[in-house]
């Protein structure tokens, strides 16, 4: 049994878009973080994780995410599922989402592609 308390979890990115908190355990098979978003991220482009699986699941808010091929509007209490290598941007006024990623997140995974 592990526990990270909110003060000890690590600042991720922080800017007027998107602001996470990263709660990284010592188990690389997983970890989980929050974001609160509030426009479109990126900016512009899509995001990609290489490596993870991503869970997330709306804590407050609602928006739109943009796949290469589709779009999904959610809401509170909504879960969205994001397969590795698979390119996607949010697009919202506010929201708040849970981000669960399988094998454990790291910024060398993580990429913007125009």
């Amino acid at each position: 049994m592990e526990i990270i308390k909110r003060e000890d979890a690590a600042q991720g990115t922080d800017n007027e878009i998107c602001n996470t908190m990263e709660y990284s355990f010592k188990d690389k098979a997983m970890d989980v973080g929050v974001a609160t978003i509030k426009g479109r991220y990126p900016e512009s482009g899509f995001c990609v994780n290489l490596k993870s699986k991503e869970l997330v699941y709306v804590l407050e808010g609602s928006g739109e995410i943009f796949f290469e091929d589709k779009k999904i509007d959610f809401k509170s209490g909504d879960a969205i599922l994001i397969d590795a290598n698979e390119k996607y941007y949010w697009n919202t006024k506010f929201c708040k989402v849970s981000m669960t990623c399988t094998p454990a997140w790291s910024p060398e995974q993580y990429k913007n592609i125009e």
